[in-house]
């Protein structure tokens, strides 16, 4: 039986005694907790102990990131049988002596009010992150441009409103701790496969994505689908093209001579295709 915290790797079962100060979590030879899986850095994070609490700190130096029980996180104290994943990789801590004042921690203030295409930005900041098995960094600005139809340097300036909004300081990895906060406010919530089937199911089909420049549309669309310029901005107005029917030439009447004897009418017969058409008098095909 170990004494004090300890961390075991789910995919080998290995368990490891966390030190007395600091724990070092990567891929590299020399850390303290060594995971193989590729999506985790050599130097990934660390699991701090300071008196009875003990915490993780993810180093920023990876693509990746940590998540604590399913959450993005940048640091988080961690309780008796919290799940932590760096990467791909997951384990679980234990061993740590629980605390009757955990509970009693004070609320974070409220999220500041943002606008529509604010939060349209955050969703799609994180939707890469959020969607994934495989933890991936949050989108970057172009990314998100494409996504929503806007130019990159509309996108840039949003980024700056939250970056003001939400108190991102200036420095490395400004987007992750965005994206960081943004998860820890709840303004971006990770969608299970069943969950996205049910509101799928709930707000019915989907709604036609405007086609970009350069892209192909999967099936054909009527005109009313088509973007316009007052409700996609960036796409030039299209207008739909009419189909104009073919119309059939007159048929001129041929007068006939005097003493000449009116043709027979047509008879149906065998062509050439070997289906019933139409024969003249002289057997031919009409």
């Amino acid at each position: 039986m170990l004494e004090g915290p300890y961390i075991q790797v789910t995919d080998t079962g290995a368990v490891v005694s966390l030190r007395p100060d600091v724990t070092t979590v990567g891929r590299g030879s020399l850390v303290d907790v060594r995971l193989t899986d590729p999506s985790v850095s050599l130097l990934h994070a660390e699991i701090i102990r300071r008196g009875p609490y003990t915490y993780v700190s993810d180093l920023g130096l990876s693509r990746n990131g940590t998540r604590v029980n399913g959450r993005l996180v940048a640091r988080r104290v961690l309780s008796d049988g919290d799940a932590l994943a760096f990467g791909s990789a997951r384990c679980r801590i234990a061993g740590i002596e629980p605390d009757e004042l955990a509970d009693a921690e004070i609320s974070r203030p409220a999220a500041p009010e943002l606008t529509r295409r604010e939060l349209d930005v955050i969703t799609s900041l994180c939707r890469p992150a959020m969607s994934d098995d495989a933890f991936v960094t949050p989108a970057t600005a172009r990314e998100i441009a494409a996504d929503l139809v806007v130019t990159e340097a509309a996108v840039k300036q949003h980024l700056l409103r939250l970056y003001s909004k939400l108190r991102i300081t200036e420095g490395q990895n400004r987007r992750i701790r965005l994206a960081n906060e943004v998860v820890a406010l709840g303004l971006a919530r990770p969608q299970l496969p069943d969950d996205q089937r049910g509101a799928q199911a709930m707000a019915g089909p989907a709604p036609a994505r405007p086609v970009t420049q350069g892209s192909r549309p999967s099936a054909p669309t009527s005109a009313t689908s088509r973007p316009t310029a007052a409700s996609s901005p960036g796409l030039k107005q299209t207008v739909p093209m009419q189909t104009v029917p073919r119309q059939a030439a007159p048929r001129q009447a041929v007068p006939r001579q005097a003493g000449q004897a009116p043709a027979a009418p047509r008879q149906a017969g065998p062509d050439q295709a070997g289906r019933t058409g139409l024969t003249d008098r002289t057997g031919e095909p009409a």
